[in-house]
């Protein structure tokens, strides 16, 4: 498992270069051939050597939610715009690291003891926030930071037994999940996606599809858990602790009947847990995969995670070993339904 590196590692949507790097540096030498595409993109081939062997795609984006700075007040204090789908809420007093020095900041949140009553009842908008990283005034910031320059959560991996927190899981959990295929022998070629620009509109799944054109494909992803208090009559899924969650429905796609029953079929057999997601609920590659040139079967697997799209998620260790467990057997007879 590279999970610890790969969610320690900067990647904001656009700026995925250090997280390909050490991708490239794990699959060099292991994979057929290793490429990218203009995108961004990196492609890993483990061809089969059976002749007219089937094409599968397992897909996972490697960029995260962040900000980007977009102007410097004359105090020094910064302007900036979420890239990715961020809340407000989740974003006050937050510590961040700004540009590829990773200068450090916090996002501006007023003590309680300041607050008026009318600010206590509503978050803040996006362009009421500032980013403070010391600086006194506007020239001074201009030493340092650049209009453009990305800003990532300053958020470090933590283990304690089964129970990890970090940043950036979706979608870390997956690219870490395809690593761990390498050295696995299937009867088909298989083809690692690592993506660039998901969480922007699922940008460089649409060059992937149309490049690689798999027989099948499978976002391999991290979402939402939903067990947390919630509203009421309002069920609590996907949870964490039970198993694999997998797709139906959602704002990008409806998933292949025929792939989805056989991952179903496979975790009944080896007596893996399986849970469904939310219906109509956020996107993935697969929504774009599967309209690439005349379609493609395409589906989407995940491991739970909690506070998704913010500083630091929660996950459970036992969630990615039936994952990854569910991948490695579902894969092995994947030909017969594709």
């Amino acid at each position: 498992m590279e999970l610890e590196k790969l969610s320690n590692l900067p990647g904001v949507s656009g700026n995925e270069q250090r997280v390909r790097d050490f991708i490239y540096k794990k699959l060099k030498g292991k994979a057929k051939h290793i490429e990218t595409d203009a995108m961004g993109n990196l492609y890993a081939y483990f061809p089969s050597g059976r002749k007219n062997a089937k094409k599968v795609m397992l897909a996972a984006h490697m960029d995260e939610v962040g900000l980007m700075i977009t102007g410097i007040d004359s105090s020094g204090e910064l302007r900036f715009y979420p890239v990715g789908g961020i809340s407000t809420s989740v974003l006050l007093a937050k510590p961040v690291r700004i540009g590829n020095e990773g200068i450090p900041g916090v996002i501006e949140s007023k003590a309680i003891h300041v607050l008026k009553e009318e600010e206590l009842k509503q978050y803040p908008r996006i362009e009421q926030l500032r980013i403070d990283a010391g600086f006194s005034s506007k020239e001074e910031a201009e030493k340092k930071v650049k209009l453009g320059d990305y800003v990532y959560f300053d958020t470090t991996f933590k283990r304690e037994g089964d129970r990890f927190i970090g940043k950036a899981f979706d979608d870390r959990v997956g690219c870490s999940l395809l690593l761990d295929l390498v050295g696995e022998k299937f009867p088909l070629d298989l083809v690692l996606t690592f993506t660039v620009q998901e969480e922007v509109g699922l940008r460089g799944a649409r060059v992937a599809g149309y490049k690689i054109f798999p027989d099948a494909a499978i976002a391999v992803e991290g979402t939402a858990a939903g067990d947390f208090p919630i509203e009421k009559d309002t069920g609590a899924f996907p949870e964490l602790k039970k198993g694999p969650v997998l797709t139906v429905m959602d704002r990008s796609i409806i998933v292949d009947k025929k792939l989805l029953k056989h991952f179903i079929k496979t975790a009944e057999r080896e007596n893996i847990p399986y849970q469904f997601k939310r219906p109509n609920i956020g996107g993935t590659d697969a929504g774009r995969i599967h309209l690439s040139k005349t379609g493609v079967p395409s589906m989407v697997i995940a491991v739970p995670i909690r506070y998704i799209h913010a500083p630091a998620g929660i996950m459970r260790g036992i969630d990615y070993r039936d994952t990854l467990r569910l991948l490695k057997e579902a894969l092995k007879n994947i030909e017969e339904v594709i």
